[in-house]
C-alpha cells in the first residue's frame, strides 16, 4: 500500500469513528495522539481529506468513503496535490477547473442544495447557491489593525513573505488560515484576530464619550474592543454566564491596553436575573446571542453533517429568554445591537420581529452580512432602538 493510500485509509477509518460530540479538531488531536509514529507531513495530509470529506456536506453520500475523500480533495483544491498525482492523475490535471466542471468530470452534480440540507432555513437575504457552494472553500483569517499601525504591520507581513489582502476602506487583513499571526506579529496591542464580519458589526455601534454600554454576553470581548476602540470613554459593562471565559476576555483586554470597566458573571437566562441588575441603564447594549454558529460552519464544516434542525428552534427560544430579560436595562432612545452568526431566519429575522413585537424598539439598520465571496463567516446585526 501506497503512502497515499494509507493517508486514505487512516483517513476513512477517522470519519468511521468520529460521532460529532467533539469538535473535529479535537477529535484529531487525539486521533494523532495515539498514533504517535505519524509525523507532522502525515498529519496535515490526513486532516485535510478528513475536513474535504465533511465540507462536501451531503453531496455524494452514493459514494465510498474512500471515494468522497479523494473526491473532495479534486473539488477544494485548485492547484496540483501529490495525493491525486498519485492516486488520480487525470484528476489532477484538470484540477484548476470551475466547481461545475469539476463536477461534470466527477458525473455526479455539485449544487448548494447537495451539500447544505438546511437553505430552506436561510434568511431571505442569503445567497443560498453562493453559500453552499462557498463550503468548498476554507475560509481566510483576519486581523484588525489598531493603533494607526498598519504600515508596520504590513511591513512585518512583506518581510515574512506572507500573502496578504487589505480590504477596501477598512483596517482588515486578511491571512491564509494557519498564518502564525502571533510569531509574526509579537506586539498584541497592533492587531485584533477577529473575523471581517464580526468587523463589521461595528459600523452599527455609534458610541459616544461617556455613554454606558453593557456587551452581555462577551465571550472573549471582540466586540467589546472594537466598541472601546471606537470611543475609548465608554463606560463599559461586559458580562458571560461562564467565568473561565470572563477570565480569558480579562487577559485580551490587558494585551489591547483595554482598562476601566467592569466584568461580571451573569446568567441571562435566569428568572430572577433582572434583581441582579438593580437600577442600571445603558445607552447601548451589544447582544451577541448563543446561537447554531451556521455562519462561521465553513471553519468547522464537521457541524453540517450532525446538526438537527431541531436545534435551531432551540437557541431561538434562548435568544427569545435573553432579550426579554435585557431588554428592559436599556435607556429609552437607547440601542440594542443584536448579533448572530447564525445564517437561519429564526435567529435572525423572526427573532428581531419577535423584540419588535415585544418592545418598543424598532429595527434602524443592519442585516445580514455576508462572508460567502470573500473567505470570511456570514453574520447577522442589527440596530434596534
Amino acid at each position: 500500500m501506497t503512502r497515499w493510500e494509507n493517508y486514505v485509509a487512516s483517513a476513512t477509518k477517522i470519519i468511521g469513528a468520529y460521532q460529532g460530540s467533539l469538535p473535529l479538531h479535537h477529535f484529531l488531536k487525539a486521533f494523532f495522539k495515539e498514533h504517535p509514529y505519524m509525523g507532522s507531513r502525515d498529519r496535515r495530509w490526513i486532516s485535510q481529506l478528513v475536513y474535504h470529506y465533511y465540507r462536501l456536506g451531503d453531496w455524494a453520500r452514493e459514494l465510498s468513503t474512500a471515494e468522497r475523500l479523494i473526491a473532495g480533495t479534486f473539488l477544494c483544491e485548485h492547484t496540483s496535490t501529490d495525493l491525486l498525482k498519485a492516486l488520480k492523475p487525470e484528476w489532477d490535471e484538470q484540477i484548476a477547473l470551475p466547481v461545475e466542471e469539476k463536477a461534470a468530470l466527477l458525473k455526479l452534480p455539485v449544487t448548494a442544495t447537495r451539500i447544505f440540507p438546511l437553505l430552506d432555513e436561510l434568511s431571505p437575504a442569503i445567497d443560498a447557491d453562493a453559500f453552499g457552494l462557498s463550503f468548498l472553500q476554507q475560509p481566510r483569517l483576519f486581523i484588525r489593525v489598531r493603533n494607526g499601525r498598519m504600515d508596520k504591520v504590513l511591513k512585518l507581513l512583506q518581510e515574512a513573505a506572507v500573502p496578504y489582502e487589505v480590504l477596501a476602506n477598512s483596517a482588515t487583513v486578511a491571512l491564509p488560515n494557519g498564518t502564525k499571526v502571533e510569531t509574526l506579529l509579537t506586539e498584541k496591542s497592533w492587531y485584533e484576530i477577529q473575523d471581517a464580519s464580526s468587523q463589521q458589526t461595528g459600523a452599527l455601534f455609534h458610541p459616544a464619550p461617556n455613554q454606558r454600554w453593557w456587551d452581555c454576553c462577551a465571550a472573549s470581548g471582540g466586540k467589546s474592543i472594537l466598541l472601546k476602540d471606537q470611543q475609548p470613554n465608554v463606560q463599559l459593562l461586559v458580562s458571560d454566564v461562564r467565568r473561565s471565559i470572563l477570565e480569558n476576555l480579562q487577559q485580551r483586554f490587558a494585551a489591547a491596553g483595554i482598562k476601566n470597566y467592569e466584568a461580571r458573571v451573569a446568567d441571562l437566562t435566569a428568572d430572577r436575573f433582572p434583581e441582579t441588575m438593580g437600577q442600571q441603564r445603558f445607552d447601548g447594549i451589544i447582544l451577541d446571542a448563543p446561537c447554531s454558529g451556521s455562519g462561521t460552519w465553513g471553519r468547522t464544516p464537521e457541524s453540517v453533517s450532525f446538526f438537527k434542525r431541531e436545534e435551531i428552534t432551540k437557541y431561538q427560544q434562548l435568544q427569545k429568554r435573553i432579550a426579554h430579560n435585557v431588554i428592559p436595562f436599556l435607556k429609552k432612545g437607547g440601542s440594542l445591537i443584536y448579533i448572530t452568526c447564525s445564517v437561519f431566519r429564526q435567529e435572525n429575522e423572526d427573532l428581531v420581529k419577535y423584540i419588535e413585537e415585544n418592545s418598543e424598539l424598532r429595527q434602524q439598520e443592519g442585516g445580514v452580512i455576508a462572508g460567502y465571496g470573500k473567505g470570511a463567516d456570514t453574520m447577522f446585526a442589527v440596530r434596534l432602538s
